[in-house]
């Protein structure tokens, strides 16, 4: 435990030391190292898939699902992803020293609110490796140094990952201790994290709902939540039942494995007949198990029938209480019958992680229309979508570049948030002999 703790508060104070130096760089130094960062992956690919590999045979090796194994895995075409968002967020504007404000006050003097980075941002997360090139880009973008602490499941990943990334940001001229990695994947690490008050000055935890909870419970240093995606799409009576049925499969079935899947499908009850026993059939085709209730479960069994003359096998049970609550994660669907809008919005507020919510709806009618703005207007989460898959949750999608987290909380970020909700900003006043009586 003590060899753990001086671990994670050397790796923290080199931070804080490059957090310093950091906040000095220009912007166009910084994207020089993004770029070269870029550079780097490419060229040590290989390497990062070994090791990679290792980490892949050891997860297996224990019977990880696959929806994990997924997240674990890195190839050719991945790491060019990580590579191609560094040079993305490269190429955005710089989120640090923006004029936010600018005003002169009555007594004279001219204020005005100035971006400024955090300083040390210290991310948690589980299995997924390309974390550790996203926020190590995101921190630097920003002017702030990173502390990174991952699962053991990607021990080695991110291990090489790291080093490859530290090495190429320092030979392009920032400060060493700018990206740090804690290679303890011991719970006592994230723990000694939470304990640094004054040391590092943000944590971020990305994974499941267990150590996200520990996260927000137990820091003493201010976290950023980023939530679990208990997800809904909710198909209104007057929705194109083609339109309606692709938007469900992408959302579910594009990843499984990720926080903006569906995980919820709710139907309204006067088109369940029509647009389920289908739907089901299809799901069924990408492997999906389905919790129904009660109409659910009638729809399914007529879809089970029509399918198995086919070759398909629709595999569906009784929902439970819990069923509704679940972020799988994993091919497994709830489906509920709703009378109407209204009682779709109170299942999603009710059962919804705030994360991202979408109906499909007509809004060429008006009971559709009037669907479209009641859901998005009252539905409380982070992103809402009308005749969209929720899978457009994410940084690169909505232009912010590589993102660190999708927050499902209020205050001081929410949704994905990348270099804007890692910055803060200070005041600057400029007077001439101004005293206060």
């Amino acid at each position: 435990m003590g060899d753990v703790k001086a671990e994670v508060r050397a790796v923290a104070e080199a931070a804080r030391a490059a957090s310093a130096k950091l906040a000095q760089t220009s912007a166009r130094e910084r994207d020089g190292a993004l770029r070269a960062m870029a550079a780097a992956l490419r060229a040590q690919a290989g390497a990062i898939v070994a090791a990679n590999a290792r980490d892949m045979e050891a997860a297996r090796a224990k019977g990880t699902a696959d929806s994990l194994l997924d997240r674990l895995m890195l190839d050719a075409g991945r790491i060019e992803g990580m590579a191609s968002a560094l040079e993305d967020l490269a190429a955005l504007p710089d989120p640090v020293g923006r004029v936010r404000e600018e005003r002169v006050l009555e007594n004279g003097i001219a204020l005005s609110r100035v971006s400024v980075p955090l300083g040390v941002v210290a991310v948690v997360y589980e299995a997924r490796p390309n974390v550790t090139a996203d926020a190590a880009g995101i921190c630097l973008k920003s002017g702030n140094a990173a502390v990174l602490r991952g699962g053991s499941m990607a021990a080695a990943s991110n291990e090489a990952i790291a080093r490859v990334l530290h090495d190429a940001a320092t030979a392009a001229g920032m400060p060493r201790g700018c990206v740090g990695l804690v290679s303890s994947a011991d719970r006592a690490a994230a723990d000694a994290l939470m304990e640094l008050h004054g040391v590092v000055d943000v944590l971020i935890p990305r994974g499941g709902a267990g150590l996200i909870r520990r996260c927000v419970e137990h820091s003493k240093v201010p976290v950023i939540e980023t939530g679990t995606g208990n997800c809904h799409v909710y198909v209104h009576e007057t929705a194109d039942a083609d339109k309606a049925r692709a938007i469900v499969l992408n959302a579910k079935c594009r990843r499984f494995g990720v926080c903006n899947a569906a995980e919820t499908l709710l139907v309204d009850r006067s088109i369940a007949r029509s647009f389920l026993p289908e739907t089901m059939t299809a799901l069924a085709r990408e492997g999906v198990t389905l919790h129904c209730d009660d109409e659910a479960r009638d729809c399914a069994a007529w879809a089970a029938d029509a399918a198995a003359r086919a070759g398909v096998e629709v595999r569906f049970d009784c929902a439970e209480e819990d069923d509704w609550a679940t972020e799988y994660l994993a091919p497994e669907l709830a489906v509920k019958c709703v009378e109407g809008v209204d009682a779709a919005i109170d299942h999603v507020n009710r059962y919804g992680t705030r994360h991202s919510e979408a109906i499909v709806a007509d809004p060429q009618v008006p009971a559709g229309a009037q669907a479209i703005e009641a859901f998005l207007a009252r539905v409380d989460a982070a992103a809402v979508y009308a005749n969209a898959s929720t899978a457009f949750t994410d940084g690169g999608q909505f232009g912010l570049g590589a993102e660190i987290g999708i927050s499902t909380q209020k205050l001081h970020a929410r949704g994905p948030f990348a270099l804007e909700a890692l910055t803060s900003y200070k005041y600057v006043l400029r007077g001439d002999g101004q005293v206060r009586a």
